[in-house]
């Protein structure tokens, strides 16, 4: 049976948007059954007469759409785009599609979907006006702030409804601290390894980023006295709790000792403590140490689910108002409909429920990498969304990753998350909350084992 082929007269410029509405149009009538093998980027551009560009760009468009899959050696796919959406699981639409090990995200369910519908129907009982008319005051309407304390105190943190500034998220709140802090050209330390967007931020706003050298804890204190005592160190940014990518967690004497350091060198602290929540048994946050000099970061997003984008940002007084001008410029104030969203799950105890639905889900999850990774080197920790695999026998983490994607598995290599003067560390992180079965789940960390066990040998592409 010959395979359906686009007609090239028919497609108009710019090529690869017609091209993918051709693909669509022709998998939605059942030309290119689900199923088909569809030809290689460089057979179906040769076909047509285009470049190799405008396919790959076209392939990548119905990839993201949910409607073809593949990997490399085994094709890409056309999948059953008569199924119903199932937002947010689209990813998981087709068994021949990769299993996304790369992401750390939280696990999800029907029960998120459930929630979330069910607060989108009852939105409108009893909502403010202000919650879709106002856009002042910039920290967030005072309601939501009030409830944010609420949720502060669940993750340690007694403040007040004036200290807290609403956000779209942990980043957001990044970029206001950061930009309301430190000038361009002024020092920022934090882990040798770390958070990947503290990396690009820092690059973007002009700061000199400085990894600090760490341990199973997170940064040495002998390091971060070091730093301080060699150059004027405006800030220190830290992910104190299963820290992201290396899953270390700080003492509290280790909290303490980082604060007795700021504090003889004048230096600020910004804690993004987005997992936080989910640690049950976890030492107080830094900023409830040193609120003087802290700013406190928290979300919803990695707790609950992805889609909860609103956060928490908390300073001292001294630092609000230039905390404000930053968020107006980044974004003039936080989408109240989405606070108001966080603040009755809040008070209705479905937040709770979540957190609690996520940490008995992945707590089974590191059950199975126990299982799966014993013998090798790595650490994790119960509640956390991945693990920090350390590679030996020769493997680099970028040829590492590399082979393993070829066999199907996706994981995110050590490089993103290095700071510019960190040495080279060969290890990957391993996000467990990227497929949602976890079989499947188990079928990834198999593939990574059997790959660990072998020696690096090149990578032979097929054309």
């Amino acid at each position: 049976m010959t395979m359906w082929m686009p007609d090239r007269e028919s497609l108009t410029r710019p090529l690869h948007t017609s091209l993918v509405f051709a693909m669509k149009e022709a998998i939605a009538d059942g030309r290119l059954a689900v199923g088909t093998r569809l030809p290689p980027h460089r057979i179906l551009a040769y076909t047509l007469g285009v470049s190799v560009h405008t396919v790959s760009k076209a392939y990548e468009e119905l990839r993201r759409l949910g409607l073809i899959d593949g990997y490399v050696g085994r094709g890409t796919y056309v999948l059953d785009a008569t199924l119903p959406s199932r937002q947010p699981f689209l990813m998981e639409r087709d068994d021949r599609g990769m299993i996304d090990l790369s992401i750390s995200r939280p696990l999800y369910d029907t029960i998120h979907v459930e929630k979330m519908q069910e607060a989108l129907a009852r939105l409108p009982e009893n909502l403010s006006h202000e919650t879709y008319l106002a856009c002042r005051p910039n920290v967030g309407l005072l309601p939501h702030r009030r409830w944010g304390v609420k949720w502060l105190a669940r993750c340690g943190l007694e403040t007040t409804e004036s200290a807290v500034v609403m956000t779209n998220g942990v980043c957001h709140g990044m970029a206001t601290a950061l930009a309301s802090i430190v000038r361009p050209g002024e020092t920022v330390v934090t882990e040798n390894v770390a958070h990947h967007l503290i990396i690009s931020l820092c690059s973007y706003l002009g700061i000199r980023l400085q990894g600090l050298e760490v341990d199973h804890e997170g940064i040495l204190p002998s390091a971060f006295e070091a730093a301080c005592r060699h150059q004027e160190v405006k800030a220190l940014f830290t992910v104190p709790t299963v820290a992201n990518p290396m899953v270390s967690l700080m003492s509290e004497q280790r909290r303490k000792d980082l604060v007795a350091i700021a504090r003889r060198h004048d230096v600020l602290i910004v804690e993004d403590d987005a997992w936080g929540p989910l640690i049950e048994n976890r030492p107080v946050p830094i900023s409830a140490l040193a609120p003087e000099r802290s700013i406190y970061l928290t979300s919803f997003t990695k707790c609950t689910l992805p889609g909860l984008r609103t956060g928490y940002l908390v300073a001292p007084e001294n630092l609000l108002p230039t905390i404000t001008g930053r968020l107006i410029v980044f974004g003039w104030m936080a989408t109240p409909l989405i606070s108001e969203l966080a603040s009755r799950w809040i008070e209705d105890g479905t937040a709770d429920q979540l957190v609690s639905w996520q940490q008995k889900e992945l707590s089974a999850r590191y059950a199975i990498v126990t299982e799966e990774m014993a013998g090798f080197d790595w650490s994790g920790h119960p509640n956390s969304l991945h693990f920090w695999l350390r590679l030996s026998g020769g493997w680099d983490a970028a040829r590492f990753a590399e082979h393993a994607k070829a066999l199907g598995v996706a994981v995110a290599p050590s490089q993103p998350f290095l700071t510019p003067n960190s040495p080279k560390v060969d290890a990957v992180r391993v996000a467990i909350g990227g497929t949602r079965d976890p079989v499947r789940l188990r079928q990834g960390l198999a593939l990574l084992t059997k790959l660990l066990k072998r020696p690096p040998e090149p990578l032979l592409q097929t054309l």
